[in-house]
């Protein structure tokens, strides 16, 4: 099964579902992440999911063009701006949209910005750890 996640920057929310999803399905998917633009991994991102004990430094920022020709089994849209700008994919993608908040651009303190990050990779894996595939 290959499932692509996307949103805005690749920067934080597809980069955590990204994480998890290998986390926890790595035998029974392969997993992309990608958004309409690369930002590259937000650290705030790396280190919230650290914290949960999964390592994404490795991971790489990525657009949607650069998996056109991909067949995909599921394809998430984690925000509006992915879901507006969304291409068509190979194969015949279950296609499903769920908004996420997206902390990049969140404010505050240091620590109550990491919280909407936790808060937000939370929602995420709860979202995708009941999701029905």
């Amino acid at each position: 099964m290959n499932i692509l996640l996307l949103c805005t920057g690749n920067s934080c929310r597809s980069q955590m579902a990204h994480g998890i999803l290998s986390e926890y399905f790595e035998d029974e998917a392969s997993i992309y992440s990608a958004g309409v633009e690369a930002h590259g991994v937000n650290p705030k991102t790396i280190i919230v999911m650290n914290e949960i004990g999964i390592d994404i430094s490795n991971y790489t920022s990525n657009t949607m063009k650069d998996y056109l020709d991909i067949s995909f089994d599921y394809v998430f849209t984690l925000g509006e701006n992915a879901k507006r700008n969304c291409p068509i994919y190979l194969g015949e993608p279950i296609n499903t949209h769920k908004q996420f908040l997206d902390p990049y651009n969140a404010e505050g303190t240091e620590e109550e910005v990491l919280n909407i990050y936790r808060k937000i990779r939370d929602e995420i894996e709860s979202y995708f750890l009941n999701f029905d595939f």
